[in-house]
């Protein structure tokens, strides 16, 4: 009978320490306060003098310590640790439960281990979704053994902590590309004479991705159009769509042509940032004379609506895409917009449909479009195409419109 009370009360313990692990007030917390507060509670329930959380930095090459008790020291010193190397690394590859009897012998890789004077560590890595999230760790100045049950709930509480730092992560990062986005894509295009503009931009139902318009002028009086799509999704395809709008920029001002800007881009692209890739579609347009030069590095034309007939995609070719073949040529295109005619960019998330062609999306966006105020005709493409329905990617529109014989008048 004694065994078996002895095994109740282990188990009523145990279900105790779960739900301090698992309650929700946690719900409610930002990453600082719910590491600190986990790590508290391991703390009391381990009876251990230190925890520490390291998360995977970026580039899944470093373990940053994160949050930290009984050596703070830790995180006030960013101390990192490299995968694979010291006890750490060695969690964080091998994933699984590591301990180590006697730190001062273990070789571990950072030294406020063995400073604090630590004698037994226990380690088990973070992981969700079969996803390395990072490390966690506690330790003891005395030595300690650490029963399975102990391990156990350590793993608990990683595998807590590991879903809850995905979840507060996304969400943040969220947060962060749609700060930066709305920084760099503003609401309304600016005031250009001998344009009319209207611009959407709507983040996908999903995450937010890498889509952007911009619009400038030139030092010869010409505007120069942007429109662009950013591979991948979330903070990093924002933050490298933030580092091509400013290099187009930069280029724009050296050079008229949009061939040669979207080359210099793409030099660029492939010596810094090897791994991005993106459509762009440039385009230079001398307002006085309704001249446009396009260029487009593997971005869909955009829709021309003469003051006359029906709208029609830019009969153009398209060349590779920023981030692929420094060597190969880029081509500019040159047409004439007439007074009163309007040109329609957009990104594939306004046409791109599960269930239907690409051709069928431009399709329905040349019946939607016409030669008429940039506003209504925004508001007539995005009736027809997003409906009621939030996309499921990003979708970037801009319209610009040569101003009618009858306002330039007015």
């Amino acid at each position: 009978m004694e065994n078996t009370a002895g095994a109740s009360e282990g188990a009523i313990r145990r279900l105790a320490n779960i739900q301090a692990i698992t309650d929700e007030a946690f719900a409610n917390m930002d990453m600082d306060e719910l590491l600190d507060t986990l790590l508290d509670r391991v703390r009391a329930v381990l009876r251990v003098d230190t925890a520490v959380v390291l998360l995977l930095d970026r580039e899944e090459r470093l373990l940053v310590a994160t949050a930290a008790k009984g050596i703070e020291e830790e995180v006030a010193q960013a101390a990192h640790v490299p995968v694979g190397e010291g006890f750490a690394g060695r969690v964080a590859t091998e994933r699984r439960p590591v301990y180590v009897p006697d730190v001062p012998s273990a070789g571990v890789f950072n030294p406020l281990l063995v400073e604090r004077g630590l004698h037994s560590l226990l380690g088990v890595p973070l992981v969700g979704g079969g996803t390395l999230v990072g490390v966690m760790h506690v330790g003891t100045l005395a030595h300690r053994r650490f029963t399975p049950e102990e391990t156990g709930f350590l793993q608990l509480a990683a595998s807590r902590a590991a879903l809850a730092v995905q979840s507060l992560v996304s969400r943040a990062e969220r947060a962060g590309a749609l700060e930066l986005q709305r920084s760099l894509i503003p609401a309304a295009p600016p005031e250009v004479s001998g344009l009319e503009l209207a611009a959407r931009y709507r983040p996908g139902k999903a995450i937010v991705g890498g889509d952007w318009y911009d619009v400038f002028t030139l030092p010869s009086g010409e505007v120069g159009i942007v429109i662009g799509d950013v591979a991948g999704n979330g903070l990093p395809a924002a933050v490298v769509m933030g580092r091509m709008r400013s290099a187009l920029r930069a280029y724009a001002l050296d050079n008229d042509d949009p061939a040669v800007v979207l080359r210099k881009l793409n030099r660029k692209m492939l010596h810094f940032e090897p791994e991005a890739t993106a459509t762009v579609l440039y385009a230079v347009v001398d307002t006085a004379t309704g001249r446009v030069r396009l260029s487009s590095a593997g971005h869909p034309p955009p829709v021309l609506a003469l003051p006359e007939g029906p709208a029609e995609p830019v009969d153009m070719k398209f060349d590779v895409l920023i981030g692929l073949g420094e060597g190969v040529p880029r081509r500019t295109l040159t047409l004439t917009l007439p007074p009163g005619a309007l040109l329609c960019f957009y990104t594939d998330g306004l046409i791109e449909r599960r269930d239907e062609s690409i051709l069928a999306g431009v399709a329905r966006l040349c019946e939607a479009a016409y030669a008429g105020p940039p506003e209504a005709v925004g508001a007539a493409v995005m009736s027809a195409l997003i409906g009621r329905q939030a996309a499921p990617d990003d979708v970037a529109l801009l319209i610009a419109r040569r101003v009618p014989p009858e306002r330039r008048d007015g």
